[in-house]
């Protein structure tokens, strides 16, 4: 299966932050929209991720007054993007190696969806069980 294929199906909608943001209101917004990330853009371009990796380290090295900081003072900046033609094993080989949970996905230089681990493990599962209904379907046509 390949990225493309997974954004077709889950949509290409991203929650975006400026570097600007406090960390506290991007906090509210992982909550309320209950996701782990957010891709930071400043005009129209990737600069960043947060993860709320990134929010526990900000807490546990800053204490509750790094809140009011804005995103940019802990934001992942050295992003991993996917591209569409990536298949969903390369990108779990890679999410495993650098730990990562999440990749947004460039189109053309352009923002064009994210992909979580909790996708691909979704359509890893489903590859696998398609897998073994074929599998039963041979060996009792046999």
């Amino acid at each position: 299966m390949l990225v493309s294929q997974i954004l077709k199906d889950k949509g290409d909608m991203v929650f975006t932050a400026s570097p600007g943001d406090t960390v506290v209101a991007a906090a509210a917004l992982l909550h309320s929209r209950r996701v782990g990330a957010m891709v930071v853009v400043e005009h129209g371009e990737v600069v960043g991720i947060l993860s709320e990796r990134d929010l526990v380290r900000l807490v546990a090295e800053g204490g509750e007054g790094a809140l009011t900081r804005p995103i940019s003072h802990c934001m992942t900046r050295e992003v991993v993007f996917a591209a569409p033609h990536e298949t969903l094993d390369s990108l779990m080989s890679r999410m495993t190696d650098r730990r990562l949970r999440h990749l947004p996905v460039l189109v053309d230089g352009r923002l064009a969806g994210i992909i979580s681990i909790g996708d691909l493990v979704k359509y890893k599962i489903s590859e696998i069980e398609a897998e073994a209904d074929g599998l039963k379907a041979y060996i009792s046509a046999g």
